[in-house]
């Protein structure tokens, strides 16, 4: 668990009746399986280790550091936990580009650090890369005035929104957007209930029927079983799969199955462990990389 993390993220346990190693070994196994059965569908994954050098117990969530983008740009986020800004690392890009992906340009957001300003990649943001939007729940990892910076940068539409569940009896803001919304490529994922300004919850509807995707409303409770935080990927011949933990896939309703499966496969692992003492899932462990290949 990362203390500098748990202040705002209410999804993390303590789980102090195990041992630390036990726990470790957990997550471990957890993580291999995943990549195993992402790789038995034809999903092409490039697993980076964590260094020992460096404290940064949340480096398995690397899409709050990086995006990647189809024109060969590279985008670096701030951070709100200064040990998650050990996360960045410029030898990831090299890997990349020993695997055959072109970069061709760099933007740098971190310097916002210094101003306490944070807006934490495709956590924060949740891209809708065909229609050129980008979704945003406000929170203090998701600054609107930088999340319009990104907007203009990569020209996307923006879609600003507050997010809140209710926790101990009172609305606080959702960390990271994709806690809370998905989108496919014909779906979206969301939880309107979040979404308490009815003018705010319109808009995004607006915006996600305008783009044809049939919305698959999810509950607050299905939000603490990580149901929001799904990621489509593509595998072999071209099928498409929408990644899910076990956990969020026995959240769903029999009907929101059926829905999602008129549009994809689902693929599914248990990331219990993961979840618990990281408080973030599927979605959060994939930086997808949409990068030229050379």
């Amino acid at each position: 668990m990362n203390e500098q993390t748990a202040v705002n993220n209410y999804y993390q346990k303590v789980l102090d009746t195990i041992l630390p190693e036990t726990i470790s070994a957990k997550a471990q196994k957890e993580f291999d399986d995943f990549v195993v059965k992402l790789k038995s569908v034809g999903v092409h994954i490039i697993v980076v280790d964590d260094t020992l050098d460096t404290d940064t117990p949340d480096a398995i969530f690397p899409n709050n550091w990086i995006s990647f983008h189809e024109n060969g740009t590279v985008a670096l986020y701030p951070m709100f936990a200064e040990n998650r800004r050990l996360e960045r690392r410029e030898d990831v890009l090299d890997l990349l580009e020993d695997n055959g992906f072109v970069i061709n340009n760099l933007v740098d957001y971190t310097s916002a650090e210094e101003e306490q300003i944070f807006l934490e990649g495709t956590g924060s943001i949740v891209l809708d890369r065909v229609n050129q939007k980008a979704y945003c729940a406000l929170s203090p990892r998701a600054d609107e005035d930088l999340f319009i910076e990104f907007c203009e940068d990569f020209e996307y539409t923006p879609v600003i929104f507050n997010a809140s569940q209710t926790i101990n009896g009172q609305r606080k803001a959702i960390y990271h957007t994709n806690v809370m919304m998905c989108i496919g490529d014909a779906f979206a994922v969301v939880c309107l209930d979040c979404i308490d300004d009815k003018s705010e919850r319109k808009n995004v509807v607006s915006h996600l029927k305008q783009d044809g995707k049939e919305i698959i409303a999810i509950t607050e409770n299905q939000v603490c079983n990580f149901a929001g935080n799904m990621l489509q990927v593509k595998g072999a011949n071209n099928k498409s799969y929408l990644v899910m933990s076990q956990t969020a896939y026995n959240s769903l309703t029999k009907n929101q199955i059926e829905i999602l499966k008129k549009y994809t496969g689902i693929l599914t692992s248990s990331l219990d462990t993961i979840e618990a003492c990281g408080g973030g899932s599927a979605r959060c462990m994939m930086a997808e990389v949409f990068l030229p290949r050379e």
